[in-house]
Parts: structure tokens; sequence; C-alpha cells
């Protein structure tokens, strides 16, 4: 998927939405449990969430935790998923948040994987090992590295905030990328809760999709997020995860989210 089929996408539903799969049985209604096995279970809300929100949203983003915790029938869920979602949602843009960060035939390997096999459109990739653990993920045409920069949780600051040659680490790294892809290659995750950042750093970085954790559960806004770091392209996939997928409990979950969803990253 090219950027400008992505923003036309964001046009037409008015949505920045990126909607988290990150799919706990252990917070699936009693209702979608009941009679089916956990990977049954874990498809069928999926499914469910789905279509309720698809109209709301321009992306899906499975956190592979949640999938490869339960092993072969979690990875076939995740296959499931995202198989439901290519024939019955094909203009959804699908984000494997999976963190890779490895280097030759190891970082070939999960690019195979996650493009190939599993038909990702985005890998997110932690890049402290370098440039090597991200070129792979470029060789793809249409597909996206999106490189971990500066993330929502408060550790973050343990590393990404610390200066080298008088740069934080994260512009550093931005930097870095930016040199050795285009931004019909590469994306960016830069937190929700760090909004007074977004600003500063789409001057320097002014053409690149941000992927954007934090939105909901974790405090981050997205009329902030918006304000500080939207382009001429939409330039922004803003995730909420929880706040979609758990809005009930109850028989009305389905509904819920899409609630939530319609009301989230609207512009």
């Amino acid at each position: 998927m090219t950027r400008e089929e992505l923003y036309l996408q964001m046009k037409a539903k008015g949505s920045m939405l990126c909607v988290g799969l990150d799919t706990d049985y252990a917070k699936i209604p009693e209702c979608v449990k009941a009679g089916r096995s956990v990977g049954e279970a874990v498809l069928e809300f999926n499914r469910r969430i789905i279509d309720a929100t698809a109209s709301h949203c321009v992306a899906y983003k499975p956190n592979l935790a949640f999938y490869e915790s339960l092993g072969i029938e979690g990875l076939s869920v995740l296959d499931k998923t995202v198989d439901y979602l290519r024939t019955n949602h094909p203009e959804q843009f699908l984000i494997a948040d999976a963190k890779r960060g490895d280097i030759g035939n190891t970082a070939k390997m999960y690019a195979r994987s996650l493009f190939s096999t599993f038909d990702f459109d985005a890998v997110t990739i932690s890049p402290y090992m370098g440039s090597e653990t991200v070129t792979p993920f470029l060789e793809y045409p249409g597909r996206y590295a999106i490189v971990v920069a500066l993330s929502s949780n408060s550790s973050s600051a343990d590393f990404q905030t610390a200066l080298k040659d008088g740069k934080p680490l994260y512009r550093v790294v931005m930097e870095r990328m930016m040199e050795i892809s285009t931004p019909e290659n590469m994306m960016f995750v830069v937190g929700a809760t760090k909004a007074d950042k977004l600003k500063e750093i789409r001057q320097f970085c002014p053409d690149n999709f941000f992927l954007v954790p934090g939105v909901g559960a974790q405090g981050g806004s997205a009329e902030e997020v918006m304000s500080n770091g939207a382009n001429d392209k939409g330039g922004l996939l803003i995730n909420s995860s929880r706040g979609v997928l758990y809005a009930s409990a109850g028989e009305d979950f389905a509904q819920a989210a899409a609630l939530s969803a319609a009301a989230t990253a609207r512009f």
C-alpha cells in the first residue's frame, strides 16, 4: 500500500485510527467464550471487533505476543485473522506489532515471515542493533519498516532521550533511518504520551507516517497528537487497543467497540 492510498482511505473515513488487536483471552466476554476453545474464542472475538470497527478505522495492529503466547493455535488464529481482514476488509493497512530487532539472515527470515508468510503491510522494529536490523525489511515494495523511535512507556527515558552529540538518541535513530529509506517504506513509532515532542519531531521528519500508541488506556490525547503531528498527507496512525477492544465486557461488546472507534482519532 502506498502512502497516497493510505491517505485516501483516511480522507474517505475521516479517521486516523489504528485498532490494536491485542486480544487477551482472559478479557474476552463470556458470551464469546461459551462453547469455544481458546483459539476459537479469540478468532471469533477478533472477527466481531473487526466487522464492528472497520468503517471507523484505517489500520489494524495485532500484537504478536498475544498470539505467540497461545502456541501453534495462536499462530493459526493470527493467520486466520489476517486472512479475514484481507478477504472482508481489503482496504485496511495491517501492522505486525512484533518489535523485531536482529541482523543478517535472522532479519531476512523475520521479514519473509511477516511480509510473505503472514502478509502484513508493516512490521514494528527495534533498531538497537543498528541499520542492519532494518534493511532487510526495506526490500519489499509496498511494505514498511516501523522503527521504534520514542515510545509511550515511562522508562523509555532510560535510553531514548539520552544525548548523543547534543541530540536525543531518538533523533539520532530517526535521522539515520531516514538516510537509508524513504517515506514509502519507513514509518516511526512516536508515543502519544510524548505529544509535546511531536511538533519538534515533525519539523525534522516532515513526510514519514508515525504510528502513535498510548491513546486511551495509557492516557495519551488523540487531539494533541493530531494537532502536533499531522502533515498534509495525514501522517499519523493513532493506535487504540484496550479502549476499543474492551469498551464493554457484555454481549454489546462489538457495538461498544464501534462507538469507541467512531469517537477516536477523527479529523
